[in-house]
């Protein structure tokens, strides 16, 4: 299985670090064995899944059921759990206990929560706990309402500085991996650049140590907008719906079920019945 030290180890190589968002077991385990190294739970299952508009809405207790079945999918890659909206940020021994929940209740490996140098403290005690944490700056959705929407962060010489600081603030606090979104990738590249813990970027260009796709986004099962940073490498909407249409016409034109789908009586069963 993949380890945080594996993960530390391929920055140190030079190695890219692939990771895929899923939230079932059986998407799990067909990313687990096309080889990818880290699952990331990520409480974008709001939007993916459960039909949200964003991530406020989802509970510990979604992502908890939801990284149970991912890590029941998987056998190699290092699962991470995503901390939810207020799961953490109202008390510190409430995000502890919640992290710990992660790993006890799930089995997964590490969990990941937003912010920078606010979040410096929490980390430091869940490190010390035990957990291992997975950082994310930049554009962190559970704050687009404060951030005044999805938008590309550290754009000025202000906010990049900030960027650059806080994710050497959870590098120091004990994080083993950073993810970066929605960052200009030469802002990107820099901090990847100063860190000793991998960078796993999403819409942060190429300079980063790893990359993270939502899998409904790369798989194309989302129909609609696509934001930019967005690679599809297949479109399973269409394929779905042209599926489901030729079964809906099968059913209606009695041309399925056929004889190879059905199951057989003898006919001297039929005749004894009364």
């Amino acid at each position: 299985m993949i380890t945080t030290s594996k993960i530390r180890q391929m920055k140190a190589e030079g190695t890219p670090i692939t990771m895929i968002t899923a939230y079932d077991a059986a998407m799990a385990q067909m990313v687990d064995e096309a080889g990818v190294d880290m699952i990331l739970v990520g409480d974008s299952v709001g939007n993916v899944l459960l039909g949200y508009n964003s991530t406020i809405p989802v509970t510990m207790e979604d992502m908890l059921h939801h990284t149970k079945a991912v890590c029941r999918g998987t056998k190699n890659a290092l699962v991470v759990g995503d901390m939810p909206f207020m799961s953490y940020q109202a008390r510190m021994s409430e995000g502890v206990a919640n992290a710990g929940r992660f790993l006890k209740e799930t089995g997964c490996t590490a969990v990941k929560l937003e912010g920078g140098a606010s979040v410096v403290r929490l980390v430091e005690k869940m490190v010390a706990a035990g957990i291992p944490v997975v950082g994310h700056i930049g554009l962190t959705p559970q704050s687009f309402n404060q951030l005044g929407g999805f938008k590309v962060q550290g754009k000025d010489a202000a906010t990049a500085q900030k960027l650059l600081d806080d994710a050497k603030a959870l590098e120091a606090a004990g994080c083993f991996a950073v993810v970066l979104e929605c960052v200009p990738a030469l802002l990107a590249t820099k901090v990847s650049k100063e860190l000793t813990i991998p960078t796993i970027g999403i819409g942060a260009g190429n300079g980063c140590d790893g990359q993270v796709l939502v899998c409904n986004d790369l798989l194309g099962l989302n129909a609609g907008f696509t934001p930019k940073f967005v690679k599809k490498y297949a479109n399973l909407h269409q394929n779905v719906v042209d599926a489901v249409k030729e079964y809906v016409s099968d059913v209606q034109s009695r041309q399925f079920p056929a004889a190879e789908h059905t199951f057989k009586i003898d006919e001297e069963v039929l005749e004894k019945l009364y």
